[in-house]
């Protein structure tokens, strides 16, 4: 990739951050371009969804080269449908590897659910991160695609918990069942989503009343391997009218139920790279970044 001085964006001289063991990033929407040109201090990394960098050429590339210069960068993806029954798109996955030869990211994700199907015979998506039942067809084709995509691109990728609105009868095994599983025969690596987990846990509460979310989320990271978590992310939802379902819609700070489960997160699984996301209602960059500097913290805390 051709490099952009981050001078064309700010007049502060370029610097690169501090590596350190178990880095801790923010994703980085287009409102705070500019800030996180300036201020590359503030986070160890950032998270891009890759989607929104596949085409070529244009203020959009040129930002891309900017960003590169100064950050190591995570690819995040949401429309790759890695659980789609009949496969993944060429032409989508095409664009993904000039993508990651251009920025070479340390990380590279996507989400445990589907979105590809076939109608009158073209390839269509569903714009959405569907749900998968944990069955035994449905890890069946997860795993042949995340084995594909590997291949394909040349590296490990990372899998992400999704946060669902239903719940499947067929179910043949637990989320955690069907997950671990997966990293078993591919080698792939799990990204945790910590609000996920408890959005889900407070949309379909134990049958045991005594089991709060926080609890029964804590036994889902039990029920994980150790050795099988590659990064985690952090996030904040709005809470809904009575009622209603949690949206997942990482609109506000992260509460402090979440930050209980990734201190626990972190005696369970030891240090781990940690995002912040926040797509919506979006804070200033500093109010970001203190929210990231927070998770820097617990963890060196925990190193300590």
């Amino acid at each position: 990739m051709s490099r952009t001085a981050s001078t064309d964006f700010c007049s502060r001289p370029e610097s690169t951050p501090e590596a350190i063991t178990k880095p801790v990033g923010v994703g980085l929407r287009h409102q705070h371009y500019r800030d996180a040109l300036c201020e590359t201090s503030a986070v160890d990394f950032v998270e891009l969804h890759s989607e929104n960098f596949f085409a070529q050429g244009g203020i959009t590339r040129s930002m891309l080269e900017a960003i590169a210069e100064l950050y190591p960068i995570s690819l995040h993806g949401t429309a790759m449908g890695l659980g789609s029954a009949i496969g993944i798109d060429q032409g989508y996955l095409e664009k993904l590897k000039h993508l990651v030869h251009d920025v070479k990211p340390f990380l590279i994700s996507d989400h445990a659910s589907f979105a590809w199907s076939r109608l009158n015979n073209r390839m269509i998506h569903a714009g959405d991160l569907l749900p998968l039942p944990f069955t035994d067809d449905a890890l069946k084709y997860l795993i042949n695609n995340v084995k594909h995509v590997q291949d394909e691109i040349g590296q490990r990728i990372l899998v992400e918990n999704l946060a669902s609105y239903v719940q499947f009868d067929q179910n043949s095994m637990t989320e955690t069942e069907f997950l671990s599983e997966l990293v078993s025969q591919t080698d792939c690596g799990l990204l945790l989503d910590l609000n996920n987990l408890l959005v889900n846990a407070h949309n379909f509460p134990s049958q045991d009343g005594d089991v709060t979310p926080l609890a029964a989320a804590q036994q889902w990271l039990q029920e994980i391997p150790e050795t099988s978590v590659g990064e985690i992310h952090l996030a904040g939802y709005r809470l809904p009218a009575n009622g209603n379902f949690i949206v997942d819609d990482h609109s506000q700070p992260i509460n402090e139920e979440c930050w209980s489960l990734y201190r626990y997160a972190l005696e369970r699984f030891g240090p781990q790279t940690t995002l912040i996301e926040w797509d919506n209602n979006l804070p200033d960059w500093q109010v970001l970044t203190a929210e990231a500097q927070k998770a820097r913290q617990l963890i060196h805390q925990h190193s300590h």
